[in-house]
């Protein structure tokens, strides 16, 4: 949670999912507020913060974070996806605890479970615990928490293992029973059960679990123009333990995109950059690797690298409850994988919950550079991109020559993203090839519409939306049509 979301919270006073304390020397008042928020719709905790909203600090270190986290580990079960972070707010500490909605409802805290009523946390009721458990029975069990094919002895990456638990140890966000019992470990990282891997489990700490589970390759493509459907210069597939396929994806990333010079004020010299921020692109592809959905074997994570731009894309559309305009803004985590994403933010590769978005986009405002948008689709998943402030070059503050008027009598109709064959009847064709021709093409030529899959250009499944081109385009002819 950065600075401004805790003020905005401030402003808006306690709620049913918003609470201030003044201290945190009441550990079991945090703890049972936090179990309550994981058995309802989540919500935040701003300590040092006294009821009518003004900031008096809390007085402890920074590291009271840290010892505030491991404290929740220890005393909420199941172990559950927590966030605190120590803040400056005028000169004074504060501390956030964002607690997102439970996957693995109901909690406990020193076994006994809470639940919010407005602004209160009360115990539980036994019909209401009743309630929780048979919703929860009745769900589905998640992809991630099924038991692997993966021997734990024999598939198991025994280094991929000890790397984790010493990132885990340095961020101090776990405690281990026994560090050099493996299958303790794996249980205390919640991807084993009575000697079982889970596939979460396989994801992140097998050797290759696309050998069972195909989907978890990551595909990486590098074109030659901003021309969607053009050839690839460069192409690799990336298999093995989810940390290892993300960085080398990343390198990939970095690898075939250019590099820019800035001069940072008050220093001489030249600094040589990636064109996209490292912690933008790094999180928006662990995000893909997170939040994406695995169950199915067609799914995946890929890659596409064109000169002004970068898309990043993963099978499963948002999360319900979250959108592509609130991404922008940040919210509570609605976490499709808890489990996978739990080990990662104990390693420390994934932000704090809910905030990876907003730093996306303020890193890339802070280069000069566009802010990353999401485009999601139930079917056809979720699609990050980056772009450079020359993406759309060929766009002038008058309608050109080129752009014909069937390329703007298509574009009229074009609303949201639509199959060739709607296209061609909203506007009342015929003769399919003469659309194609006098106007899907030239439409893509000149970039003022795009494909939702641009790697299968033929796609039975393919759809067209309107680019930023297209929409200046837009702009423009209707502007020039009122002078």
């Amino acid at each position: 949670m950065n600075l401004e979301q805790i003020k905005n919270l401030l402003s808006l006073g306690e709620n049913q999912r918003v609470e201030f304390k003044s201290s945190i020397r009441n550990l079991e008042g945090l703890g049972k507020t936090v179990c309550g928020f994981l058995n309802s719709a989540g919500g935040y905790l701003i300590c040092g913060v006294n009821e009518r909203g003004n900031i008096i600090g809390i007085g402890e270190s920074p590291d009271a974070a840290n010892k505030l986290e491991q404290y929740f580990i220890e005393h909420i079960s199941p172990k559950a996806f927590v966030a605190v972070q120590a803040e400056k707010l005028d000169k004074k500490l504060v501390i956030s605890i964002e607690v997102p909605a439970g996957s693995d409802v109901p909690y406990a805290f020193k076994d006994v479970i809470y639940i919010r009523t407005g602004e209160l946390t009360q115990v539980a009721k036994p019909q209401t615990i009743r309630d929780i458990v048979m919703r929860h029975q009745i769900e589905p069990e998640r992809w991630e928490r099924r038991f692997s094919f993966a021997d734990l002895e024999r598939d198991i990456d025994i280094q991929v293992i000890r790397a984790a638990v010493t990132e885990a140890g340095n961020v101090r966000r776990v405690l281990f029973r026994d560090e050099k019992n493996l299958s303790m470990v794996l249980e205390d990282f919640s991807v084993a059960r009575y000697g079982r891997l889970t596939n979460g489990g396989d994801v992140l700490f097998t050797t290759n679990p696309a050998i069972r589970l195909p989907q978890t390759r990551i595909r990486a493509m590098r074109y030659s123009s901003d021309k969607a459907g053009d050839t690839f210069i460069d192409m690799k597939s990336f298999e093995g333990p989810l940390h290892r396929i993300f960085e080398d994806a990343y390198a990939f990333i970095i690898r075939n995109t250019s590099s820019i010079s800035r001069f940072i004020k008050g220093n001489p010299k030249r600094l040589d950059a990636p064109l996209y921020p490292e912690e933008a692109v790094r999180e928006a592809l662990i995000n893909a690797l997170a939040h994406r959905d695995y169950s199915a074997a067609s799914g995946g994570v890929s890659i596409h690298v064109y000169p002004h731009r970068l898309e990043i894309w993963n099978s499963g559309a948002l999360p319900e409850g979250v959108t592509e305009q609130s991404l922008l803004k940040g919210q509570i985590s609605i976490l499709r994988n808890p489990d996978i994403a739990h080990v990662l933010y104990l390693r420390g590769l994934m932000e704090k919950a809910g905030r990876g978005s907003v730093l996306m986009v303020q890193k890339c405002l802070d280069s000069g550079l566009p802010s990353p948008f999401w485009k999601s689709d139930p079917k056809l998943g979720v699609t990050v991109t980056f772009s450079t402030p020359e993406v759309t070059p060929e766009v002038t503050p008058e309608v050109t020559p080129e752009v014909t008027p069937e390329v703007i009598k298509l574009l009229k109709h074009l609303t949201g993203e639509m199959s060739r064959g709607d296209l061609q009847e909203a506007i009342g064709l015929r003769d399919a090839e003469h659309f194609r021709k006098s106007y899907i093409n030239p439409a893509l030529e000149i970039k003022a519409i795009e494909m939702t899959i641009p790697e299968k250009p033929t796609s039975s499944k393919q759809r067209y939306r309107i680019s930023a081109a297209g929409e200046q385009i837009l702009v423009d002819f209707n502007n020039s049509d009122t002078v």
